[in-house]
């Protein structure tokens, strides 16, 4: 599999376009404001998009949403916890940053340790609630997608609309079982491992 990572202008939001190079089967994870960036990729790269999988709900995560789907068709997969917020502008928050409010159903809702398939592809689904309800991350092989949850160095906040700090601790905890080696790609800032985040993240030396 290959990672394109677009940053957008506005939120540093990282939108990663994952696909394989020989089916050209794609996943979109958090497309938010830089939409023609994403056009442009996909259509340079002939990308058929199977999916759009969301790690949580906040508007900076979701922005694209609905116009990537128009352009692709492809099925929008959440976690069932977050389907609140995604129903709700004033809680995904997208009514304070856009002049339009963002409100979604996924296609398809999955829980803690559900797998998904794209071709030879198998995609695992993790609660890791604390930044949102709903929050998940989002690992094939050995690469995962944190979202707010886990950053280089940091987490994402827990004080907004759902977030709870005992159960962000809980949340790294379990990440932190994972292998050490494992890749992490967050929602914001640069790539990381799990070993180095629990070597030198002080959220991290939290739980273990």
């Amino acid at each position: 599999m290959k990672l394109e990572v677009i940053v957008d202008s506005m939120m540093q939001e990282n939108t990663y376009i994952y696909y394989d190079e020989n089916t050209l089967e794609a996943v979109v994870i958090d497309p938010a404001l830089c939409f023609d960036k994403q056009k442009d990729f996909i259509k340079k790269h002939n990308l058929v998009v199977k999916y759009i999988m969301l790690t949580h709900s906040h508007a900076d995560h979701i922005g694209d949403v609905l116009e990537l789907k128009k352009l692709t068709d492809a099925k929008i997969v959440a976690n069932i916890n977050e389907k609140e917020m995604l129903n709700d502008a004033s809680k995904n928050l997208s009514n304070q940053f856009f002049p339009y409010p963002v409100e979604i159903e996924a296609d398809i809702y999955v829980s803690d340790r559900e797998k998904l398939k794209m071709g030879e592809h198998t995609f695992s689904f993790f609660d890791t609630p604390g930044h949102t309800e709903g929050g998940m991350c989002i690992r094939c092989g050995m690469e995962m997608f944190t979202g707010d949850t886990l950053f280089m160095g940091s987490i994402g906040r827990t004080d907004l609309y759902g977030g709870d700090y005992n159960q962000m601790l809980k949340s790294l905890k379990k990440l932190s079982k994972m292998e050490n080696d494992l890749v992490i790609y967050p929602g914001h800032g640069p790539a990381s491992t799990i070993g180095r985040e629990k070597n030198s993240n002080y959220y991290m030396k939290l739980v273990i």
